[in-house]
């Protein structure tokens, strides 16, 4: 049974009003309570749930459930309904009449949302607060207390915490008469999650394992929509994705879903649904938006099925690379500007360090702008740097960036060196005559030329001026490390319609010189694997103007480490307060290939504070004096936004790469995030 029905099933028992409906506390009797029916006339959709928001008056002792569709928001409804007040009067100071609501200990208003989810067949309602709001346990009790007197009986109510003081007020006590269940529950008992919002036409590959999967994967293509537990990295671009079990938003194939402009799903029991409706191998219209409640399929007639891709029309920009000779570089040594020499992943790491030396007009700009109805964002940034007066607050902003970000020491190899180590093989020059001879006439032996060209790379050795040179300058920029990660820094990646992300090689735990010029030569084949090609080639990428830098950096072993993306990429248009962060305990690699279910968490960059979305399958815990640096590490990314935007509203996201070494945060690589 569909939520939809389940919510039209319910009993109506209030009547739809313009603005919401409001009951005096006490005793509830008769038709005195909020069902379903009420429930879905007057709230909204979010991440696939119904909700309705809640406010209640403990001076006038009533409760009122809004409108959505009137008021999105608590303050208009509280300001123009209960105060009889006009709008314009509250904005004009807003941030000290939020203060009333959320953090002020002897509050006339509190604040809920009641959303509804599914636990094997059964209904519950999850009531939360806003995720800024400091209530005590005295003010939950009171607020759970008198929205479950105004519910439909029948209906299981549980509170859900929503930053991580409630958290650890849950956690530290059990708490008399409020049943509670926390983010990760719902996120693992959901049947569907929306990853990536789109629609698109296509053929459903189903797959129920791997090795199903890796049997087919020569012929998948751009029509393909794949069904599977879930979807690899090595994915080629296709039409969409559907995973039957739980990943992140962060993960790789996550990322080229976003790049790709394609819908990406978690949907449990798909593979059930598509065969009891005839869908296998069938093509199909995949839709998912933020309504959905679940992955929409429809079959396509003949007349409906595309004849190409539809990014095939997308043009891919990528500048002429610089491989004329161009010495080794240390990574403080960069600027973004020597992209064309060194890649972006290397040219955005000497960027960071020039910020950090030389200050930067930009680090303001997130903040600058008007987010309505706020003028602007400064005295948010400036609570939570301390800072007395908006003046100082450019140089305390550049000041705190000093004293949080490290970047682990590095050295940049330019695009040259991989030029004149192709050049000095004869064989391989011939075999990339005949690979781009290949593509040229879309014969169907670029895979086996591919594979090829790669064994070649891999056992071809390094001229012995260049192993010199190469290992003078780890010895002169890297002395003291004994552990290096060899990271790939392409000028193919990162472009507008165009991800790259998990298509090149990056290797860790190297110890040796000659594993350190094993890794170099293994970094430059991934520019060449089959998969690549193909990619780059769909994206009219020419394989004349692909090349790879390697960056060779000193491994940095954190107690946790993950991913930042500077957007919520569940609601990338309408929040523009939290940022994303993915976390482990024991692998950054296994938290972007999807392999391991990590710590999910949301924080709010504007108030402040965080919360939990999903627990790590790894086990252990995050502790809170971690949380802590990850509050500093969004603010942070906020800023680097700022610094790295293309344009003047500041809002294009950042992929940051991190880790944390005892209360030390060091950036390992930043990119931007496709949206």
């Amino acid at each position: 049974m569909t939520q939809d029905t389940l919510l039209k099933s319910s009993r109506l028992s209030v009547p739809t009003h313009p603005w919401g409906v409001s009951f005096t506390n006490g005793e509830a009797s008769g038709n005195d309570w909020l069902d379903l029916e009420g429930m879905s006339r007057l709230g909204g959709m979010l991440a696939g749930h119904s909700f309705v928001k809640l406010v209640i008056d403990r001076q006038e002792k009533t409760i009122h459930f809004l409108n959505h569709e009137a008021y999105a928001f608590h303050a208009d409804y509280i300001t123009e309904v209960i105060l009889g007040r006009p709008r314009e009067e509250m904005e004009r100071d807003l941030d000290a009449f939020n203060a009333t609501l959320y953090f002020e200990p002897d509050r006339r208003f509190l604040l809920g949302i009641l959303s509804l989810h599914h636990r094997l067949g059964e209904r519950l309602l999850a009531l939360e607060t806003i995720e800024v709001d400091t209530m005590d346990i005295g003010l939950i009790r009171e607020l759970f207390d008198t929205a479950r007197a105004r519910l439909e009986p029948s209906l299981k109510l549980f509170f859900k915490p929503s930053n991580h003081l409630q958290e650890d007020l849950f956690h530290a006590d059990d708490i008399d008469g409020v049943p509670v269940i926390w983010n990760h529950d719902l996120f693992e008992m959901s049947s569907f999650f929306a990853l990536n919002y789109g629609a698109t036409k296509g053929r459903l590959r189903v797959f129920e394992s791997i090795d199903k999967y890796r049997a087919a994967l020569p012929e998948l293509g751009w029509s393909d929509i794949i069904v599977m537990p879930r979807v690899p990295d090595d994915i080629p671009r296709v039409a969409g994705f559907i995973n039957t079990e739980p990943t992140t938003p962060l993960s790789h194939t996550n990322v080229l879903a976003h790049g790709w402009h394609v819908p990406n799903a978690v949907q449990r029991g798909a593979i059930k649904l598509i065969d009891e409706r005839g869908l296998r191998d069938c093509w199909v219209l995949y839709r998912i938006d933020r309504t959905s409640l679940e992955v929409e399929l429809r079959k396509l007639d003949d007349s409906e099925i595309p004849h190409g891709p539809s990014w095939a029309i997308q043009t891919v920009q990528i500048g002429t690379p610089d491989v004329e000779r161009t010495p080794i570089k240390d990574l403080t040594e960069l600027r973004m500007e020597d992209s064309d020499k060194f890649g972006t992943k290397a040219a955005n790491l000497g960027e960071i360090h020039h910020i950090l030396r030389h200050q930067s007009n930009r680090l303001l700009g997130f903040y600058r702008i008007q987010r309505p109805p706020r003028e602007n964002l400064l005295t948010h940034l400036a609570r939570f740097l301390a800072v007395p007066n908006d003046e100082q607050l450019e140089d305390v902003a550049w000041k705190f960036m000093q004293r949080f970000i490290n970047i682990p020491r590095g050295i940049a190899i330019p695009f040259s060196f991989q030029k004149e180590f192709l050049a000095s093989s004869p064989p391989i020059q011939q075999q990339i005559g005949r690979l781009k001879m290949a593509l040229e006439l879309n014969a169907p032996v670029i895979d086996p030329l591919c594979i090829a060209l790669q064994k070649m790379i891999r056992e071809q050795r390094i001229p012995a001026k260049i192993r010199d040179y190469i290992d003078a300058q780890v010895v002169r920029n890297l002395s003291g490390s004994s552990s290096f990660v060899v990271r790939s820094s392409s000028n193919a990646e990162d472009l507008d319609n165009f991800s790259a992300a998990g298509l090149y090689q990056s290797v860790s735990q190297v110890t040796t010189a000659e594993y350190l010029f094993k890794s170099i030569k293994e970094v430059w084949a991934s520019l060449v694997t089959p998969r690549s090609v193909r990619i780059q080639h769909a994206a009219g990428i020419p394989l004349d103007h692909s090349y790879m830098a390697v960056i060779v950096q000193e491994e940095i072993k954190g107690d946790l480490g993950g991913v930042l993306v500077t957007t919520n990429p569940l609601e990338p248009v309408s929040d523009f307060r939290n940022v994303f962060i993915n976390a482990s305990l024991t692998s950054v690699a296994r938290v972007v290939d999807g392999t391991e279910q990590p710590f999910q968490f949301l924080y709010n960059t504007v108030e402040g504070g965080g919360r939990t979305l999903a627990v790590g399958a790894g086990g252990g815990e995050v502790v809170t004096a971690k949380k802590e640096i990850l509050q500093k590490l969004a603010f942070a990314g906020r800023l680097l936004q700022s610094h790295f935007a293309n344009d003047y509203t500041f809002s294009s996201p950042l992929d940051i790469e991190w880790a944390i070494v005892g209360d030390t945060l060091f950036i390992l690589q930043l990119r931007p995030y496709a949206q």
